[in-house]
């Protein structure tokens, strides 16, 4: 008979910018770190200065976040996808997508972005835009 793999659930969290994109992954429970690598750590690949926001770093770090045992995981991600977009950012979408390639099962993607409550004074000043 095969020996049954316990399964070992876990946390990542993607946060994608334009600039970066940092993946850490934890616990279940989000106190202990078990891996935390970001599209800046890999210039020794070739991923300087503005390469590292591209979907090629995000790839590049999520491969090696994925070697430490862990085989669920519930994502959450954040950071905007573009000026007033509603989806995530591209490097976001890469990361998940090689979660699944990679064998690790998903249980649930959760948008984390925080979004102001508060608005802000709109452009034309007090009197408006005048054509």
């Amino acid at each position: 008979m095969a020996k049954e793999i316990k399964p070992r659930y876990g946390l990542c969290h993607i946060y994608a910018t334009k600039n970066n994109t940092i993946i850490h992954v934890t616990d279940i429970t989000g106190a202990e770190t078990v891996a935390r690598h970001s599209g800046g750590m890999y210039t020794s690949r070739g991923f300087q200065k503005t390469t590292t926001g591209t979907i090629y770093a995000a790839q590049a770090a999520a491969i090696d976040a994925l070697s430490k045992g862990i085989t669920h995981v519930h994502v959450k991600v954040r950071g905007k996808g573009g000026i007033k977009k509603r989806v995530p950012a591209p490097q976001a979408i890469r990361v998940i997508k090689l979660l699944v390639l990679n064998g690790l099962r998903i249980g649930r993607i959760e948008d984390v972005t925080p979004l102001p409550t508060d608005h802000i004074r709109p452009k034309g000043g007090r009197r408006g835009r005048r054509a």
